[in-house]
């Protein structure tokens, strides 16, 4: 099975949240089980540095019209060695700033033509008309920055054309441009209709995406219900509910090569599973001290690693503050996002230093050191198509509170007298989006955190979870060889 994973970021190379996470660690899971997979990506500053054994391979010319050449260059990935190919156009794809957006936070202005070129090469190379031997059977495209690919297939009409296969890893992020970018982006008019890349008067890469792949999955199965209707289809509900039976969910995994407590070179002490007591008690006690927090064992500890944003839920955290410096507990944050969360957890922390900490940017380093010192990690998400760090806190013996949403409903077991008994519970769990819901949750935590018997039954449950990527990628196998033998041109 030969597959062409295309992606905007891909881990270790460039990150900005989870897709990067995906994009790494999916390619070398299938790899594992006899996938010859190819990694697709744009060719930034930093992957270009880092991609290892790079030569060229192909030019693809100037398909936009930018007055500039693309090249094609073929690497592996650091750590995996997955076969990979890095998009060459530094006119493009050069920047100072990051994958999106500029140095001070805004989108570059012509990422339609920057992703346009992804969505572009990615459907040239699944095609006869492809510079390189080797040609995928399947191309499976991710998110937004790829949706045009799906496109191009169906407006090339190619003699052989691959299967597609779509994943929505975030529908609220839907790649909108203006349709006069329609001509440059060498896409024929009689496409921009509502049966196809029209959307509110505007084109949108994610809808291209939906509209013209030939399956669809998002990364959980309860969030590929959620977005058949409103509000969390984010204006896509009718379309994936017309295509219902081309979505599916299919869960993320964990790369517990990274996030792995026995081997973890970034925690203070690494720990076994058997000895996860001792272990985390030495990582919270010098995460303590680092963050220069009350050296208190006996106070529950709180982390938050996550993006700073409403749909986070991150307000939430906020306004529950008061109730977790009255349980006597300690709040530790590491994430970055809405300047007005930023500016109010600093105020947090500056008033309750002793209580409170947070690190205003991402560091993946603190980031490990905060799942294997925390007691609990919050997931107040109002949407969360999957989200991973809820695998990272079971591994670490970190107990998630998380909203019942998407991935977290499917995979945080709620505590209760029943599942505390058979040893099921893993997390705490609440079903509304609301204030009084999240701190009920908190309350219910820390209480149970003080009953040292029942609470190591909770991360005990959660240590022996395993959501591995070897399950997931069988499942997407299953999909790229249902896509390989059903007839050519199934996709609207």
């Amino acid at each position: 099975m030969r597959v062409l994973f295309a992606s905007s970021e891909v881990f270790p190379l460039v990150k900005t949240g989870g897709l990067a996470d995906v994009s790494g660690a999916l390619p070398a899971a299938l790899g594992a089980i006899n996938v010859d997979v190819r990694v697709l990506l744009p060719g930034y500053p930093a992957a270009m540095d880092a991609a290892q054994g790079k030569r060229q391979v192909a030019n693809l010319g100037d398909p936009f019209g930018i007055d500039a050449e693309t090249k094609l260059i073929s690497a592996k990935l650091p750590g995996s060695g997955v076969p990979m190919w890095l998009i060459d156009c530094p006119a493009l794809f050069d920047r100072a700033g990051g994958p999106y957006l500029d140095a001070t936070g805004a989108d570059y202005a012509d990422n339609a033509v920057r992703f346009g070129l992804l969505s572009w090469a990615a459907a040239l190379l699944s095609t006869e008309g492809s510079p390189l031997k080797w040609r995928p059977q399947v191309l499976h495209a991710n998110d937004w920055q790829t949706g045009l690919a799906a496109a191009y297939l169906h407006a090339w009409k190619p003699a052989e054309k691959p299967g597609s296969l779509f994943t929505i890893h975030n529908i609220a992020y839907q790649g909108l441009v203006t349709k006069d970018w329609l001509p440059r982006l060498n896409l024929p008019w009689e496409m921009y209709q509502i049966d196809g890349l029209e959307y509110y008067d505007n084109v949108s890469f994610l809808k291209a995406g939906l509209f013209y792949s030939d399956r669809i999955s998002t990364v959980s199965r309860r969030y590929a219900k959620e977005i058949q209707a409103a509000p969390f289809g984010s204006g896509m509900e009718g379309l994936l509910a017309e295509r219902a039976g081309d979505l599916s969910g299919i869960l993320n995994g964990a790369d517990y090569s990274i996030w792995n407590p026995a081997e973890d070179k970034l925690l203070a002490t690494r720990y076994a599973a058997a000895d996860y007591v001792a272990g985390k008690a030495a990582n919270k006690a010098a995460l303590q001290a680092e963050l220069g927090l009350d050296q208190d064992p006996d106070a529950p500890l709180l982390v938050v690693v996550s993006r700073l944003a409403d749909i986070k839920g991150m307000d939430l955290v906020l306004e529950a503050l008061p109730l977790i410096l009255r349980q006597g507990a300690q709040l530790a944050v590491v994430g970055a996002g809405d300047r007005s969360l930023e500016d109010a957890f600093r105020a947090a922390a500056a008033n309750a230093p002793r209580q409170v900490a947070v690190e205003i940017g991402y560091s993946e380093a603190l980031a490990h050191r905060l799942m294997a010192a925390g007691d609990m990690l919050l997931l107040p998400s109002r949407y969360e198509p999957c989200g991973l760090t809820q695998f990272y806190a079971f591994r670490y013996g970190t107990v998630p509170i998380a909203h019942a949403t998407g991935g977290l409903a499917d995979t945080v077991a709620d505590t209760s007298y029943d599942s505390l008994m058979t040893g099921t519970a893993t997390g705490f769990v609440f079903e509304h989006a609301s204030l009084g819901a999240f701190q009920w949750c908190i309350e219910r935590a820390t209480e149970l955190f003080r009953q040292k018997d029942n609470w190591r039954r909770i991360q005990a449950a959660g240590i022996a979870q395993d959501f591995s990527w070897k399950r997931s990628a069988e499942r997407y196998l299953a999909h790229y060889e249902a896509l390989t033998q059903q007839p050519a041109g199934t996709a609207a």
